[in-house]
Parts: C-alpha cells; sequence; structure tokens
C-alpha cells in the first residue's frame, strides 16, 4: 500500500467514527423533481442521483454529500418536438452546459435542529460555480425529503433572466426554481 492510498484510508475511518454512521443513498430510490416558472407558465421535470450520502450521529443528522446526474435532466409534461427542444436547451451552456459540466454536487456544511426537522446548509457546485443555499430537510425513518430553491443566476445560468436582459417580455424566466428530493436509504 503506498502513503497516498494509506492517508485517504484513514481520512475515511477518521470521517466515518467522527460523523457517526453513513448512509449510502441509492440511487434507485431517490427522487428528483426540478420547477422552473415563467411570467406565462412553469416546467417540471427529472434529474437523477448520480451518488449521495448522508451522514448521522445518535439518530441526528450531521452531513452529506451528493452527485447529480446532469445528463439525465428530463422535461415531464410536455411530448414530442417540444420535450425535445426544451430538453436539448436545457443541456446546452444557455443553461447548464452539461458537455463540460456533466454533474453538479452538494455538500451540507452545517445542520440545524428545528421543530419541524432540520435547517440544512450545503455548498452547491452548478456550471463550476459553488455557492452556499440553506433549506429545510425533514428525515421520517429511512426518509429524507427536500424542498431546495436556487438562484440559478448565481450559477452563471441567465438564460430569460430579467436581471440581465431587457425587453424579453412573456419570455422572462424566473431565478429562481426548485428541486423537490426524495432519499430513501
Amino acid at each position: 500500500m503506498n502513503t497516498k492510498s494509506f492517508y485517504l484510508i484513514v481520512l475515511l475511518l477518521t470521517t466515518t467514527f467522527a460523523f457517526g454512521s453513513v448512509k449510502p443513498i441509492p440511487i434507485t430510490s431517490a427522487t428528483i423533481e426540478w420547477k422552473a416558472y415563467k411570467i406565462a407558465y412553469e416546467r417540471w421535470g427529472t434529474i437523477q442521483l448520480k451518488s449521495g450520502e448522508l451522514l448521522f450521529e445518535d439518530d441526528a443528522l450531521t452531513g452529506g454529500n451528493f452527485v447529480v446526474d446532469m445528463t439525465s435532466i428530463q422535461v415531464t409534461r410536455l411530448d414530442g418536438k417540444k420535450k425535445a427542444s426544451l430538453e436539448k436547451h436545457l443541456r446546452s451552456d444557455d443553461f447548464f452546459g452539461i458537455e463540460e459540466f456533466p454533474t453538479a454536487e452538494m455538500v451540507i456544511t452545517a445542520v440545524e435542529f428545528t421543530t419541524d426537522g432540520y435547517n440544512v446548509t450545503g455548498d452547491f457546485t452548478i456550471k463550476g460555480q459553488t455557492h452556499p443555499v440553506t433549506f429545510p430537510m425533514v428525515v421520517n425513518g429511512n426518509t429524507a425529503t427536500a424542498k431546495v430553491k436556487i438562484d440559478r443566476t448565481k450559477y452563471n445560468v441567465r438564460y430569460g433572466s430579467d436581471t440581465f436582459f431587457d425587453n424579453l417580455g412573456n419570455r422572462v424566466i424566473y431565478n429562481e426554481f426548485e428541486l423537490n428530493v426524495k432519499l430513501t436509504f
């Protein structure tokens, strides 16, 4: 075993003992639904988890990290050419630029217990830009749910934003989009 491998194993063991139990999230038991808003209507879709885990100490959430497969972005409630066109546009550099950035990541940096569950702060990385986002999370048994609102313009996803472009009329796309997440572990 080389020195690098030894230190990696020590780091993993230290992290596991420091945080208690690690609960891997099977990707087949995770659902991530996105919702974006325009002035005149909304769009919905799904995206798949590539990997993830939640960390617990004495049954209390303490951390976690997730990788999302941006190449899996799908549009629901549309079909045919409209669906294909929007999915292609979402994958383009106007939005998520999946050729250069095929994944997005979130690392939980702080967890605060509340009467309704947890307030979680995580560093989100989208298109190579990292910013903190705080959101509520509920853990019930072996299921965690969260509703996350993200300001896309912080991640250089500015297409259709009236913050950056004038005269868009009813083509304005609101800056915030939502992720509704359900994780079973």
